[in-house]
């Protein structure tokens, strides 16, 4: 059975479920105080479903992981990791989560559920990407597991999923060098803004921040005295995005000072100019 069939049973039947199958006495055991040595793999696997149509994952991801405990060569032990994977995940429990996908992925590499197992790792870094403003190692992890799912796995129904979240963790990074780059810039650093404004235009030019990086290139080369780069970065900014409020704004403070928007000199901005505008790559 697939797990997206499993997944989908949690929603819909599992909601239903009010025993655990042939164990009578399962509503007089008090929850989370259970001997399972008492069970069969089958029963304990069931009580996990049941605790997750009862939205209690925690204890779900418990009762998988007995099921792998005590039935390790059990058909139900290979479901049950990567149950603890989703349960896990379910309860926020993203380094357990993660550990269990893995395991799984270890395993079983070839299993139809081992590219479950690899988006689920990818999840449990890219549910925990925080705020712009704080550090993005996690989102560097999030592209890495989440280029493992498209790479590895691209005909599976997960892969769509991962393209869409791993675009958007890209574009969370290069939010992040445009913070960095703005914070610069008020405080007239313009020399270190320039650097993080030319990392989003170098590394990240299919992101939404594109524009304002050339825009702000342009304020930080005109403050440095770096004509030919911000012409340069007003010609790119012209060419790529001419319908923006950036390029009006480019557009102002480059002629205002008597410049025209036009590719000049020799530096790293002339190479994207070439192969962005000019089709050159050489």
């Amino acid at each position: 059975m697939k797990i997206g069939t499993s997944r989908a049973r949690l929603l819909g039947a599992l909601a239903v479920a009010m025993v655990i199958a042939g164990c009578g006495e399962r509503e007089s055991v008090e929850r989370g105080n259970v001997n399972y040595e008492n069970y069969t793999a089958q029963q304990i696997f069931e009580r996990g479903e049941y605790d997750l149509a009862q939205r209690d994952p925690d204890l779900a991801a418990k009762s998988f992981a007995e099921v792998e405990r005590l039935y390790p060569y059990s058909d139900l032990a290979k479901r049950a990791v990567i149950m603890q994977a989703f349960a896990h995940h379910q309860d926020k429990a993203y380094e357990e989560s993660r550990a269990a996908a893995q395991r799984f992925i270890d395993f079983y590499p070839t299993d139809e559920d081992a590219a479950y197992a690899q988006y689920l790792l990818a999840l449990s870094y890219y549910d925990q990407i925080d705020e712009v403003g704080r550090d993005q190692g996690l989102t560097f992890q999030a592209l890495q597991s989440l280029r493992e799912v498209i790479e590895r796995y691209p005909d599976s129904e997960y892969a769509n999923s991962a393209i869409l979240k791993f675009d958007l963790a890209f574009d969370h990074l290069a939010s992040k060098e445009m913070e960095i780059g703005r914070y610069y810039l008020k405080r007239d650093n313009f020399a270190a803004a320039a650097n993080r404004f030319r990392v989003v235009v170098e590394d990240f030019q299919t992101t939404t921040h594109t524009a304002e990086a050339l825009h702000r290139l342009v304020e930080s080369y005109l403050s440095l005295g770096l004509v030919n780069e911000a012409r340069t970065a007003g010609a790119i900014l012209g060419h790529n995005f001419q319908g923006t409020d950036w390029y009006e704004d480019s557009y102002k403070l480059l002629t205002g000072r008597g410049y025209t928007l036009e590719a000049a000199g020799d530096g790293w901005l002339q190479q994207i100019y070439r192969q962005t505008v000019q089709g050159r790559w050489i």
